[in-house]
């Protein structure tokens, strides 16, 4: 019977010539490239330009992980400039808007070198300290009420554009109803068409403009400001730029930042004064004029 042979015995010697001609192997081509000799330079040499060419396909995944690698850091570096640009961007849009009120402003004062601005626009800045919007309402609550002067009616801005006006005045606090809010009802003017409109929200972020004149004379990107109607808000307010919704009617892009809301500027109105008497500059109605004389008078004499 034959005897079970380990399989063992027959790899394992194998294995230690496999070992043995390795290590000689790599001892030799470390004693190749160590030897400083002519011949062996140009053996050197002759190796690699026979060897060298045909390892490129072993270092073609090398190159495309390192050149992986280099995209990504690439695009992580354009990723944050453009987040850059973003913030410098949005930081200039302010700027510029505050420039062009200012540029307009300038004009008007330029024209009428006599004008005279209106001491009691003055403003009270507060809080938001809470967003009590809902999907039928949007409306928030400033730190300010009575107490501050606060009136209802009064316009509110952030540090750009028009935000809404005071519906609702406590002692301490008070309601700002949004222009988004369906409530809101806003008399606008389109510059530089001049064409006024209403302002409607629809308890969306694109409020549209009703009752237009000429709406083909108003373009997306157009400048909306307050056009001063019916006493609601001060004329000359800034609130945003026409644009074009998806169901094709003209809206506007408010200039006020309503997701970031910190700070109000509520701006104090005044009731107009009424003109009673219409004084000297409105003829009086005709018949009350007094004839006039066309020759000296002489007195009658008296009778008896």
């Amino acid at each position: 019977m034959a005897r079970d042979r380990d399989p063992q015995a027959y790899t394992r010697p194998v294995r230690r010539i496999f070992v043995a001609g390795l290590v000689l192997l790599l001892l030799g081509v470390f004693l190749l490239w160590r030897i400083d000799s002519p011949r062996v330079e140009r053996f050197r040499m002759a190796l690699i330009d026979r060897f060298a060419p045909s390892m490129e396909w072993a270092m073609a995944p090398v190159a495309w992980g390192s050149g992986l690698i280099e995209g990504f850091q690439s695009y992580s570096r354009i990723y944050q400039q453009n987040q850059e640009l973003r913030r410098e961007l949005q930081q200039m849009k302010a700027w510029r808007e505050a420039a062009l009120q200012l540029e307009q402003k300038n004009a008007k004062l330029l024209d009428l070198n006599q004008v005279r601005l209106d001491p009691k626009l003055t403003h009270v800045t507060g809080v938001v300290i809470a967003d009590s919007g809902s999907p039928f309402r949007q409306s928030v609550l400033l730190n300010v009420g009575s107490r501050d002067g606060i009136r209802d009616g009064w316009a509110t801005m952030d540090g750009l554009g028009v935000v809404g006006r005071i519906s609702g005045v406590g002692r301490t606090v008070s309601r700002v109803m949004l222009l988004t809010d369906a409530s809101s009802r806003v008399p606008v003017t389109v510059q530089p068409s001049g064409q006024r409109a209403i302002l409607a929200g629809d308890n969306s972020s694109l409020p549209p403009l009703d009752f237009l004149e000429k709406s083909d004379l108003v373009r997306p990107g157009d400048r909306v400001v307050t056009s001063g109607d019916g006493g609601l808000f001060p004329a000359g307010l800034l609130v945003g730029q026409v644009v074009q919704g998806s169901d094709r009617r003209l809206r506007v892009a408010p200039a006020a930042d309503y997701l970031r809301l910190e700070f109000l500027r509520v701006l104090r109105s005044h009731e107009h004064e009424e003109i009673a008497d219409p004084g000297d500059l409105i003829s009086p109605p005709p018949g009350t004029l007094p004839e006039p004389q066309t020759g000296p008078s002489t007195p009658e004499p008296a009778d008896g």
